[in-house]
């Protein structure tokens, strides 16, 4: 577990989730991941729904995924195998759909002429496109310590983080990731150095919840009571006073919508457009800029 300035209870919780971070984190992992979403495929099929990764990177990764208790694998004969998602993995499913939320809302797309209208809109990604670099943001480490730390100390300057998020370490180790963390503006730093979490930083709050519950074998229900990452208490607002005979008009608060229910199938692309096609060669390297 790695050593940090956090509370017992928040460290092992944290550790856990730069774990699964970790788990996930090699390339076209979550790729094999939703291609096995549906059902239990032999390697043949996989191999035919990811045409762009040959043998030597398909057959690595389908053991890593089955030896970190992702997937099973079930071996007819030695040239039929069928791999289908565990428990765990298919528990898995609804997380990386909160992840590809957040890197539909946050991660910037590349935008292409509509023929249509005759404007530029977002180019449709593959969901787990969207989760892969989501995921390669906040996976390298001390990265997600140092969102932690944020969250838990707010407004900070880089010597009182490296004191929190890496304390066995030297002062000057913090800056590298505090800066690449700022380049993804997961974080910024004003003129006298100080460090809080920007807007993107702050919506990472579902992604946390739900990669904690999931690491700790606890149901989504319970995602939200995060001792971290959990909502700010509503402040309430001050009663009016009972003297004023004309209070102004407060518009109503928006009735809630429902989310769609989700299903595995939605995970591989992202709806911006209503025909997706499928890359014929491998999806190029995303990242913030795409």
């Amino acid at each position: 577990m790695a050593t940090t300035g956090l509370p017992e209870s928040i460290s092992s919780d944290l550790s856990r989730v730069t774990e699964s971070l970790q788990m996930l984190a090699p390339r076209w992992n979550v790729w094999v991941l939703l291609t096995l979403s549906q059902k239990p495929l032999r390697y043949r099929e996989i191999k035919s729904a990811l045409p762009w990764l040959p043998d030597g990177q398909l057959h690595p990764r389908l053991g890593k995924l089955t030896e970190s208790g992702l997937l099973e694998r079930t071996e007819f004969e030695p040239q039929d195998v069928l791999y289908g998602l565990s428990v765990r993995g298919r528990e898995l499913l609804p997380v990386l759909g909160v992840i590809a939320a957040w890197g539909g809302k946050h991660l910037e797309k590349e935008t292409v002429l509509d023929p249509a209208t005759g404007h530029r809109v977002p180019k449709a990604v593959p969901r787990a496109q969207d989760i892969e670099d989501a995921i390669a943001l906040i996976a390298p480490r001390q990265a997600t310590p140092i969102l932690w730390a944020l969250r838990v100390r707010g407004t900070s300057s880089a010597k009182a983080l490296a004191a929190t998020a890496m304390p066995d370490r030297h002062l000057t180790n913090v800056y590298a990731p505090l800066n690449r963390l700022a380049e993804d503006f997961l974080v910024t730093k004003d003129r006298e150095g100080r460090v809080e979490l920007t807007a993107a930083g702050r919506d990472l709050a579902p992604v946390y919840q739900a990669l904690s519950a999931w690491a700790a074998g606890a149901p989504l229900t319970e995602a939200a009571n995060h001792p971290v990452w959990a909502p700010p208490p509503v402040q309430p607002q001050d009663r009016p006073a009972l003297w004023v005979t004309t209070q102004p008009r407060i518009p109503a608060a928006p009735t809630p919508q429902a989310r769609p229910a989700w299903k595995p199938g939605d995970l591989f692309f992202s709806h911006t457009t209503t025909t997706v096609v499928r890359p014929a060669g491998a999806p190029t390297t995303g990242g913030r800029t795409r």
